[in-house]
């Protein structure tokens, strides 16, 4: 091998480039993507007969507060925690609310429904990951809006990728 060819072939040592893999929140397309979700769904949500009820007094900016807390569990920026207050606050919000089960479902029924109307990944990856945290954190919701429910324990957002989750982590 001449000189030349020498200084042109890659090193041996060298480790080939790895794929980076994108955040559930950079694949869904960033804050842009969850502020069209969370309008789409809440304006469903205040005409549902069975949630309309338990959102009757939300403040206008809700769905956005509510865009920014899932773009930092998708891996995005922490604007939640920075803003609000993080996990404890998001907990607080929901507390003493008694969401029902029935309640519960049908929010993650709009979530669904709002995911396809604004044109979210169809991609089965993505709808698995994404629809298994709206199960997780709709559940999480509802048990902690019981009356008997404590103080948060966590203290930080939860963040959910693409399928790494713990059975009976919080």
């Amino acid at each position: 091998m001449t000189d030349q060819a020498q200084d042109q072939a890659p090193e041996q040592d060298e480790a080939p480039h790895e794929t980076q893999v994108p955040t559930l929140y950079e694949w869904i397309g960033g804050t842009e993507a969850l502020e069209r979700l969370t309008e789409a769904f809440y304006a469903r949500v205040r005409k549902d007969e069975l949630l309309a009820p338990l959102f009757a007094h939300m403040d206008d900016d809700h769905p956005q507060h509510v865009a920014t807390f899932l773009g930092e569990v998708l891996g995005g920026p922490t604007h939640y925690t920075e803003q609000h207050g993080g996990y404890p606050h998001m907990v607080s919000r929901h507390r003493n609310r008694a969401i029902k089960p029935e309640q519960r479902a049908r929010w993650v029924e709009l979530m669904l429904t709002a995911m396809d109307e604004v044109g979210l990944p169809e991609d089965a990856e993505f709808r698995s990951a994404f629809v298994g945290y709206i199960e997780f954190g709709s559940r999480r919701a509802m048990a902690n809006s019981q009356p008997d429910v404590g103080p948060a324990r966590r203290t930080t957002i939860k963040k959910w990728g693409w399928g790494e989750g713990v059975p009976g982590e919080e």
